[in-house]
């Protein structure tokens, strides 16, 4: 079996998925932080590709970057100036060749995420 990674972005606030979230993928190796790739939820809340193919995969550590704050903005959530909840970073450990999915459920003022299937 060979790996890869998805995600599905849910704006638990308005009870729909989150459309037009920018999403940054980085492989982290030590200190270092190398970007990959970045790409942009659907009207489904997820990427019209993998986020990382099977093609390209590796285990190792992983970081996923949702830009929330430049999507509540565009979605007209209410919020202060900096917003509570911006960019949100996940570090997370990939340790064998499985699909690894992993999720983002998102409100102005909260987030959480977990492995999905």
């Amino acid at each position: 079996m060979t790996g890869y990674l998805t995600t599905h972005v849910l704006d638990t606030a308005r009870g729909c998925p989150a459309e037009g979230v920018a999403i940054d993928l980085y492989r982290i190796e030590g200190e270092a932080r190398m970007h990959l790739r970045r790409l942009t939820t659907n009207a489904d809340g997820r990427t019209d590709a993998q986020i990382l193919p099977e093609g390209e995969f590796a285990t190792g550590v992983y970081e996923l970057v949702f830009h929330a704050g430049d999507y509540l903005d565009a979605s007209g959530a209410p919020g202060e100036s900096p917003r509570f909840l911006d960019t949100i970073p996940l570090r997370f450990g990939m340790a064998e060749a499985a699909h690894y999915h992993v999720p983002l459920l998102l409100s102005p003022y909260g987030y959480s995420t977990y492995r999905g299937s």
